[in-house]
């Protein structure tokens, strides 16, 4: 996440080619293909476009295929790690600042692809290692499964670089909500978490997943403003807590000369937020997941180049690919269950190139659905540090999401 991957791979790439490493076989191509790619000594591509090139590109030998943002594959079932299994290299190396997002088998997904049969089968994976340690806690398989990773991984943290990162202090900014919105909080609280304990009884905790998300979603969006609510209640709500805590945040960091990043989850959020900036005539961009190529540069570019004070951004949008490092103040305005994506959301300011220090502010709803989400959080931090960096802090603490979360996340406002 901004630490220098891009320029070691390239750099690594480079020392090959000088070996006389990287120089695969040249297979017969159709006439767009035959000139450029047996010239080439790099090949660029997107995993879409692989995808849709994959006749073409498979009948090449490669000296070296790199997975850049190798999360993409972590869906061992899907499409485009089909694909990369497909190609003809000799080696294969996996790129990603966030190898372990939301459980185990995305993990055996991107080294398995890289590195076929290094962990077993997907089945015999999921036998032996993942349910043993994300449903029971195993601390010594954890740590047995650390030490088999870790001869494949080449690992760089923030803690490594420190010396070459300016400072990043990081707050949370606590909301109380208040009359109507709090009322509205609590009669949807009470509704969701019935419908949710119904449909456990009736499917299990295993077959419940969509009407507790969906049901979480609700609440999370009461928290960021009413009116993301579809429901009738919801509609004569009209103030948000958070928005006005954010509107109150901005001006001063404004005339500080500060270059803000603004996080959220939710597009139509970000337009919410966009009105409000408008009404307090602060100029702005944004960039979401539905943003063309071009313009998503010229915003990038606008805002690099202090054009505007002020960027919306998407987390889909925002977490991959972004090098902002003319912002020095990130706000999440609403946390999400991953602290991955959250800290690669980050990353797009704190990372190598940025000269100023960096505070980022998390702003959560007290005692909300948004306050039990950082635990949460925290849970799934603990799971990739225990895999990734071979410690133990989860100590037989018992499965990751279980009946006892439910009746704290649906815990009335404390």
């Amino acid at each position: 996440m901004g630490l220098g991957k891009t320029v070691q791979v390239l750099a690594h790439m480079l020392d090959e080619r000088a070996r006389g490493a990287l120089q695969g076989a040249k297979a017969q191509r159709e006439r767009q293909f035959e000139e450029a790619l047996p010239a080439a000594d790099l090949v660029v591509t997107t995993y879409a476009l692989l995808i849709r090139d994959l006749e073409r590109l498979r009948e090449s030998e490669f000296g070296l295929l790199v997975l850049d943002e190798a999360q993409a594959i972590k869906n061992a079932a899907s499409q485009t790690a089909r694909a990369v299994r497909e190609l003809n290299a000799k080696r294969a190396l996996a790129m990603t600042g966030t190898p372990l997002e939301n459980h185990l088998g995305e993990l055996w997904a991107q080294l398995d692809a890289v590195a076929p049969g290094a962990l077993g089968s997907q089945q015999w994976f999921g036998q032996h290692f993942r349910t043993p340690i994300e449903k029971d806690g195993d601390v010594a398989l954890s740590q047995r499964l650390s030490r088999r990773i870790s001869p494949l991984m080449l690992r760089r943290t923030k803690q490594q670089v420190l010396g070459e990162l300016p400072d990043k202090t990081e707050s949370q900014r606590e909301i109380v909500l208040t009359g109507t919105q709090r009322e509205l909080y609590e009669s949807l609280r009470l509704a969701q978490h019935q419908r949710v304990q119904q449909a456990v009884a009736e499917r299990g905790l295993a077959g419940s997943g969509i009407v507790m998300l969906d049901a979480l979603l609700k609440l999370r969006q009461v928290c960021c403003d009413p009116r993301l609510v579809k429901l009738a209640s919801a509609r004569k709500v009209r103030r948000s807590a958070k928005l006005d805590q954010l509107r109150e945040l901005l001006p001063p960091l404004i005339e500080e000369g500060r270059r803000i990043l603004v996080f959220s989850q939710f597009t139509e959020m970000l337009g919410l937020i966009g009105q409000a900036l408008e009404r307090d005539n602060i100029p702005y961009t944004t960039l979401t997941g539905d943003t063309p190529g071009k313009t998503r540069s010229q915003r990038v570019a606008l805002f690099q180049q202090g054009e505007i004070p002020v960027f919306l951004i998407s987390l889909k949008a925002g977490g991959t690919g972004l090098n902002l490092t003319a912002a020095d103040t990130v706000i999440h305005y609403d946390p999400w269950w991953n602290p991955a994506v959250e800290a690669q959301a980050t990353g797009r300011a704190h990372r190598l190139g940025q000269q100023n220090p960096v505070f980022v502010y998390k702003l959560v709803c007290a005692g909300t659905v948004e306050e039990r989400i950082l635990d949460l959080q925290a849970r799934k931090a603990d799971l990739a540090a225990s895999i990734l960096e071979g410690g133990s802090e989860r100590r037989g603490e018992g499965p990751l999401f279980d009946e006892d979360d439910l009746a704290l996340l649906f815990a009335p406002v404390a």
